[in-house]
């Protein structure tokens, strides 16, 4: 048993939304669940700080009030908070935010982790996947977790994207977009060590097929255009620097071909992202986190965004971690977390039943 989630019809629900002509709750001005992610780091000061700005949306901050509270005092930043009411008609309004209040365990010191609110961290995801199950909120939003933290608690948690895919039961990709690139993984939050082993011709037809899935119906995109990275240096060097390329990735790559997907590759990763090339592609699919995420960052770092694809519903979230030694200090940049939220309102009104 996970949590609140486990009772959701994801099946159902992932009926209903298909066949919907307008899904619920996807209106021109959307509500968003926004999880403020680790208490000890710089999501609640985040949090405070996009209160200050105009936003496309109705935002509810799934958080501890007292946590946000406390936060707005020591940033010194004015704050309303008004208890979130999902009947209510609230817009947002510079200086206020809609709290779905969620306990803290334990009170919170900036900066310094402690296990005990861990189970407060899950909590408040889990009531925001409830929230975009049942249609009350048009998608989610998250502030940085700390995954150590969190297995420091005796709670396995390697990522937002496989706790999501976890509560949901669903197969996600996960995607950055940044620096005029849309860039997707093979595999996710794995050691080195065990990527080759990781990488199957099941799971590149199945991540594949949820890429130009979601890049048509959420990213508006008739006909995607996919980059595909090899796994070894020089794509393999024709099989005399490794034959994944040769056994798993081509025979992938040709099968979904005859179906009319538009795949290049296997390319070299050490070229891929030339910007001459870049034009050319409507996504890049890495096989591995750091062959595509530091580049990406590299052109993007603090404006980037982080989606997961796959899920029932939309969900958007920073391209940076908890940065706990900026904790309460205001020197924290939303422009990660404001970009989460203009893209979650973009896919929102760009999706196709």
């Amino acid at each position: 048993m996970i949590g609140p989630t486990s009772n959701i019809d994801w099946k159902n629900i992932r009926i209903r939304l298909a066949q919907a002509v307008t899904p619920p709750n996807f209106t021109i001005t959307p509500t968003l669940a926004l999880t403020a992610g680790e208490p000890a780091g710089i999501g609640p000061d985040l949090c405070v700080q996009i209160a200050q700005r105009d936003l496309p949306c109705k935002l509810v901050i799934i958080a501890s009030r007292e946590l946000l509270q406390e936060r707005a005092r020591l940033l010194q930043l004015p704050l309303e908070l008004m208890d979130y009411l999902p009947d209510a008609a609230v817009e947002h309004k510079t200086g206020r935010l809609q709290v779905l209040h969620v306990p803290l365990n334990k009170q919170v010191v900036p900066g310094k982790l402690d296990p005990a609110n861990a189970r407060y961290v899950l909590t408040t995801l889990e009531r925001a996947v409830a929230g975009c199950g049942s249609g009350e909120f048009a998608a989610m939003v998250t502030a940085p977790v700390h995954k150590g933290v969190i297995n420091d608690a005796n709670i396995t948690f390697t990522g937002h994207t496989e706790y999501l895919s976890q509560l949901t039961n669903s197969q996600v990709v996960m995607m950055l977009v940044g620096g005029g690139m849309r860039v997707t993984l093979a595999t996710t939050h794995l050691p080195l060590k065990d990527v080759a082993a990781a990488i199957t011709r099941e799971s590149l037809e199945r991540q594949l097929r949820i890429i130009r899935h979601d890049l048509s119906t959420r990213f508006d995109i008739t006909e995607p255009r996919i980059a595909v990275a090899g796994l070894n240096p020089h794509a393999g060097e024709s099989g005399h620097l490794g034959r994944e390329e040769i056994d798993i990735i081509i025979p992938v790559l040709e099968k979904l071909r005859a179906e009319d997907m538009h795949l290049i590759g296997p390319l070299p990763a050490d070229t891929l992202f030339n910007p001459s090339q870049l034009e050319n592609y409507d996504c890049i699919f890495t096989m591995y986190h750091d062959q595509g995420l530091p580049v990406l960052k590299h052109a993007s770092f603090g404006t980037g965004i982080n989606i997961t694809l796959g899920l029932p519903f939309i969900r958007t979230s920073v391209d940076h971690g908890t940065a706990l030694n900026l904790a309460a200090t205001g020197r924290a940049d939303p422009g990660s977390l404001l970009a989460a939220i203009e893209m979650a309102v973009m896919l929102i009104r760009n999706r196709k039943p």
